[in-house]
C-alpha cells in the first residue's frame, strides 16, 4: 500500500484514469476509502430500520422525532468539543466511534429482548439516535479528512474519496434489502458496530500517513494547521458556536447547509407517507427505503467515478456547489405542477445523488481553507446542530402546511423561493472560498525558506 518507488505502475495508471492522483497520495486515498466505506456501510445497514421504524411508530410523530433528534445533537456537542479540546485526533476520534459502537450493541440487546414485534419505544429511540449518529460520524469523517489533505488535493481527489462512502452505502443497503425480511434486526446491528471497529483501524492507518501527505507533490499549501496532528487541538468547548456565529463565511456555510436540510425534510416526508400507504407489511417497507437507497447509491458512484473531480476544475467551486440548489428549483418547480408518486421518488432519487456525487465532497473543501480549530469544533456544529435545525424547520413547516388543509403543491411553492436564495449563497461561498485560498497561497510565497525548513 505505497507509493513510489516499487509500485505497480499498471495499478497507477488505471489509478489515473479515474482520479487525478499524485505521487505518495494512492496510499492514503486506500485509507480513506476503508475508512469511509465500513462507515457506511454502517449506516446503510441501519438507515432501512429507522426509517421502517420511524413509519411504525406514526407518521404524525416524526416532528417531535426530529425534535428529539435536535436536543440529542445539542446534548453530545459540548462532551464532543471536550474531546476535542483536550484529546488528540489519534485518541478522540476512535472514542467517539466506539461510543456509537457501543450503543449499537444496546440497541442489539433491546430488539433482541422484545422479540420480532419489537417496541415501539425502542423503536423511537433508535429512530433519534441513528438520526444523531449518521451526521456525527461522517462529520468526523470529513473533519479528519480536511485535517490531512490539502486545498489543492480536496478538489483533485474528494469527489473520488466520496465514492468509497458510496460503495459503503451500496454495500450496507443491498445488505439489508437480501436480509431485511429474514435475519434478525438485532443481527444486522451487531454488524454494523463491526463496521465501526474496521473504521477506527482504517482512521489510524490514514493519520500515521498525514506528514507525508502534506509533503506530497502538487499538495499545495496546509491551510489552518498551525497545531501538530499528535496534539490536543484546545481552544474552548463552546468554540463551535462561538466561532461559527462570529465568521461570515461560516455562517454561510451554516445557512447552506439549513437550506439544504429543509428542503430534503420535505421531500423525506413525502416518501414515508408514500411507503406508509404502498407497503402495509413491515419488511417490505424495509425493503422498499433499502432499494430507493440502493439506487441513489448505483446513480451516485458513477458520477463520483467519472465527474466530480472534472466537475469542480471545470467550473470552480462556487457554480458546482449551486447545481444542487439549481436542480431543486427545477425538481420542486414539476412537483408544483404534477405532485404524483412517481414525480416524488424521481426527484428524490437525482437529488440525493446529486448531493452525495457533487454538493458533499464540494462542501467539504470549504473547511480546507479554515483554521483546525473550526475544522472539528465549528464543522461539527454545522453538521450537527444546524443541519437538524434544518430539520425542525422542514418537519414542522411540513406538519403547519398539512394542518392548513394544503398539499404536496404548497410544500413544493414555499421551497422553490428556498432554492433560489440557497443558490445565492453557494455562488456566494464559492468566490469567498477562492479568496481565502489565494489569501493563504500568497502567505505562504511570502514566508522566507529559512522559516519553511
Amino acid at each position: 500500500m505505497t507509493a513510489g518507488a516499487g509500485a505497480d505502475p499498471r495499478a497507477s495508471t488505471w489509478l489515473g484514469r479515474l482520479v487525478d492522483v499524485r505521487p505518495g497520495e494512492a496510499p492514503a486515498l486506500a485509507w480513506s476509502w476503508a475508512y469511509i466505506f465500513s462507515i457506511l456501510a454502517a449506516y446503510y445497514v441501519l438507515r432501512p430500520i429507522r426509517d421502517q421504524m420511524g413509519v411504525a411508530g406514526g407518521i404524525e410523530n416524526l416532528p417531535w422525532l426530529f425534535t428529539g433528534t435536535l436536543v440529542g445533537m445539542l446534548a453530545l456537542n459540548v462532551p464532543f468539543a471536550w474531546l476535542v479540546k483536550t484529546l488528540p485526533r489519534a485518541r478522540f476520534v476512535p472514542l467517539t466511534y466506539r461510543f456509537f459502537a457501543a450503543n449499537i450493541l444496546l440497541f442489539a440487546g433491546g430488539l433482541y429482548l422484545a422479540g420480532p414485534e419489537g417496541d415501539v419505544w425502542i423503536g423511537r429511540a433508535f429512530f433519534i439516535w441513528l438520526s444523531i449518529f449518521n451526521l456525527f460520524v461522517v462529520s468526523v469523517f470529513w473533519a479528519t479528512i480536511v485535517d490531512v489533505f490539502s486545498t489543492e488535493q480536496g478538489k483533485r481527489l474528494f469527489g473520488f474519496i466520496a465514492a468509497g462512502a458510496t460503495l459503503g452505502a451500496i454495500a450496507g443497503s443491498a445488505t439489508t434489502a437480501i436480509l431485511a425480511r429474514d435475519a434478525p434486526t438485532w443481527a444486522l446491528l451487531l454488524g454494523a458496530a463491526l463496521l465501526l471497529e474496521v473504521a477506527v483501524f482504517s482512521m489510524r492507518g490514514l493519520a500515521r500517513l498525514s506528514d507525508r501527505l502534506h509533503r506530497a507533490p502538487g499538495a499545495g499549501a496546509a491551510i489552518g494547521s498551525e497545531a501538530h496532528p499528535a496534539e490536543a487541538i484546545g481552544g474552548s468547548v463552546f468554540a463551535g458556536i462561538t466561532r461559527t456565529v462570529r465568521s461570515p463565511y461560516l455562517l454561510n456555510i451554516g445557512l447552506f447547509l439549513l437550506l439544504f436540510s429543509v428542503t430534503s425534510t420535505f421531500l423525506y416526508f413525502e416518501q414515508a407517507g408514500i411507503a406508509k400507504r404502498s407497503f402495509p407489511d413491515r419488511g417490505a417497507q424495509t425493503a422498499f427505503f433499502a432499494s430507493v437507497d440502493l439506487l441513489v447509491n448505483l446513480l451516485t458512484l458513477g458520477v463520483q467515478f467519472f465527474l466530480t473531480g472534472r466537475i469542480v476544475r471545470r467550473i470552480g467551486v462556487g457554480p458546482a456547489l449551486a447545481l444542487l440548489p439549481a436542480a431543486s428549483i427545477l425538481g420542486f418547480a414539476a412537483l408544483a405542477v404534477s405532485p404524483t408518486i412517481t414525480a416524488i421518488v424521481v426527484f428524490q432519487v437525482l437529488r440525493r445523488a446529486g448531493n452525495f456525487a457533487i454538493a458533499r465532497p464540494i462542501r467539504e473543501v470549504l473547511f480546507t481553507v479554515v483554521p483546525r480549530e473550526d475544522r472539528y469544533k465549528a464543522k461539527n456544529f454545522i453538521d450537527t446542530v444546524v443541519y437538524r435545525t434544518g430539520d425542525q424547520l422542514g418537519a414542522w413547516s411540513f406538519a403547519g402546511i398539512g394542518a392548513l388543509g394544503l398539499g404536496s403543491t404548497a410544500v413544493a411553492v414555499t421551497a422553490i423561493p428556498l432554492s433560489a436564495l440557497w443558490l445565492l449563497n453557494s455562488l456566494w461561498l464559492g468566490r469567498r472560498q477562492s479568496e481565502r485560498q489565494r489569501a493563504a497561497l500568497t502567505d505562504e510565497r511570502t514566508v522566507p525558506e529559512v522559516t519553511k525548513s
